[in-house]
């Protein structure tokens, strides 16, 4: 079984979790301190793939767990109109094949389908993959940025916006 669908009630949380933790050791390495991808512990993310408002879609490759992005309405204040793309991971072996824009064309259409016009998203300024990644997939970059601190070093994130196109999906 291969595809891109919503997380169910039987689906392995910790496999999911093992994505993100995967992904954040490969992704961050050299950008988020080694002693705290290190520290990730297994099942770290697997509480949060249930948030009451999120949404959260797997794609899963010959039957196993490769990918994951979980969306919502915006969290912030100042974007309160938009979607957001909390989170998209992939298995480190799974990046660059393809996977991961077919997984973000299908967090849009379901943004798109749930009334959003813009959907925006954080990504660490330092994570230039990732830029080329959102940018190749119609992301642009904005001037908003935030502040973040994992173990001790400082990072910003900065905002990346998506506008959906007239008569785009529909």
């Amino acid at each position: 079984m291969s595809g891109i669908r919503y997380i169910t009630e039987s689906d392995d949380r910790k496999a999911i979790s093992r994505i993100y933790e995967a992904s954040w050791k490969y992704a961050y390495s050299g950008i988020v301190p080694q002693e705290y991808l290190e520290s990730i512990p297994e099942g770290r993310w697997a509480d949060r793939l249930d948030t009451p408002g999120w949404n959260t879609m797997v794609y899963i490759d010959d039957g196993k767990y490769i990918g994951t992005s979980s969306f919502c309405k915006s969290r912030f204040d100042s974007y309160p109109d938009s979607g957001e793309i909390i989170s998209i991971y992939f298995l480190p072996e799974y990046m660059k094949k393809g996977f991961g824009s077919k997984l973000i064309a299908a967090v849009l259409y379901e943004l798109k389908e749930q009334g959003y016009d813009d959907v925006f998203l954080w990504v660490l300024e330092e994570n230039m993959h990732a830029r080329q990644f959102y940018e190749k997939n119609g992301f642009s970059r904005t001037d908003d940025y935030r502040e973040d601190v994992i173990s001790g070093k400082a990072l910003r994130e900065i905002r990346y916006v998506y506008h959906f196109p007239e008569n785009d999906f529909r």
